[in-house]
Order: C-alpha cells, then sequence, then structure tokens
C-alpha cells in the first residue's frame, strides 16, 4: 500500500447496523423506482435554493484526478429559454425529418414526442450540463480525464437529486448542441451533453405505461 501523503485528512462516516442499511437501500429503491421522465410540466416557480442544492449534489460525484470537468448552467430567463426552445426545434425539426431513420422514429412512437418542446418556455427552470473536455489554465491548455465517465456519473446523481427534490425532469439532447454555447456564452472547451428542463408535473401530466427490466435482466452475481 502506497504512503498516505500528511495531507490527508480522517474519514468520519457513519455506523449503521446491516438491517438499517437493508432498509435505507429499499426505502431508497422505492422512491427512485418512482421516477419518471416527464414532458408535462407546471410554471409553478422552484426555489432558487432548491436548484442550488440539486446543483451542489451533483458536484459530488467522483471525476478522474478530482478534475471536476463539468458545468452545470441553470437557465431562468423567459427570453433565454425562448431562444433555446427555438434553437432546439430547429435541431429537433432536421432529426425528425432528416436524420432519424426509421426504425429509430418507429422506436420513438410510443413516446408521443415530435420537433415540438413548448415545455422550455413553461417550465421554471431549464438545468445545461457541460462536460469540459480540457482547461485552460494561466494560458495553458491543461487535460481532464475520464470526462465523459466524470460527466456521466455526475448527470445521474443530478437526476437523482431532481426527483428527491420532488421535481421531475427530462433528459433533452437535441444533436447537435453547440447551439447552447452560443446562446449561453460557454467557452468552447466546454461541450453541451444534456438539457434538462426542471420543475413540477402538471396537473394533468401523463407518462407512458412503461415496465422496467427486472434484476435479472439487468445484472448477474458472478
Amino acid at each position: 500500500m502506497p504512503s498516505i501523503p500528511d495531507t490527508f485528512v480522517k474519514y468520519v462516516g457513519e455506523n449503521p447496523t446491516a438491517e438499517e442499511l437493508i432498509q435505507r437501500s429499499t426505502e431508497f429503491y422505492n422512491q427512485m423506482d418512482q421516477r419518471r421522465s416527464l414532458r408535462m410540466f407546471s410554471s409553478k416557480p422552484v426555489p432558487d435554493e432548491m436548484l442550488r442544492n440539486i446543483v451542489l449534489t451533483a458536484g459530488t460525484a467522483p471525476s478522474g484526478a478530482h478534475k471536476q470537468p463539468w458545468f452545470f448552467a441553470i437557465v431562468r430567463d423567459p427570453e433565454v429559454k425562448h431562444q433555446i426552445r427555438l434553437a432546439a426545434e430547429e435541431e429537433e425539426q432536421k432529426n425528425y425529418h432528416e436524420r432519424f431513420t426509421d426504425e429509430w422514429k418507429e422506436d420513438l412512437a410510443p413516446f408521443g414526442t415530435d420537433e415540438i418542446k413548448e415545455y422550455i418556455d413553461i417550465v421554471p427552470a431549464l438545468i445545461v450540463v457541460f462536460k469540459e473536455s480540457y482547461r485552460i489554465v494561466d494560458g495553458q491548455k491543461r487535460n481532464n480525464y475520464y470526462v465523459n465517465e466524470s460527466v456521466g456519473i455526475a448527470a445521474g446523481m443530478l437526476i437523482t437529486a431532481i426527483h428527491q427534490a420532488g421535481l421531475v425532469t427530462l433528459t433533452h439532447t437535441p444533436n447537435p448542441m453547440k447551439f447552447l454555447n452560443e446562446i449561453l456564452d460557454r467557452p468552447k472547451s466546454e461541450v453541451p451533453i444534456l438539457l434538462l428542463p426542471v420543475g413540477y408535473p402538471a396537473a394533468d401530466a401523463k407518462v407512458p405505461d412503461l415496465k422496467r427490466k427486472s434484476f435479472d435482466e439487468i445484472a448477474g452475481v458472478y
């Protein structure tokens, strides 16, 4: 085992019983099993502090060499949201009518999606997730490591935090997404990967009748 640097600090954790841990894990699973992707949002405002805590939670994700290669843009301004909607719909128009294969469109059919994204105007906030491909330090380009893996984990934690806060979201990826750099004035070192509308569900919200795969379908014990 390598020597421990003097800069390390003592890890302070909990010491619950196995029974308590099983109960916690069961309760957490049951809560997360209620998570759904929604396209029908309320315009009810979301407190700033709630959005801040959600993003801070995502920022606790592990990352390669602790470079934390992510940026979360919280968009509340109605005019900026509308700019994003127009740009996203322009790309989605091309996707649905030019880029998507027939098989892809067939797989999307049960979800009732199309190029119209009115929820971007309705929802009180958007969170755009950027991955930082590299850093500029003192004018020099510096590498980040395991960027896709790190940001993927952070995005998963972000979605989990949104659900835990009693809110709903949707993973929108209107590729290509370079328009988000332009609208939000983000540097070219950052690449947008997710556009998440965040808010409360509409009173009449509905979702597709879906079933998740069983444990045996998604996992194996070796």
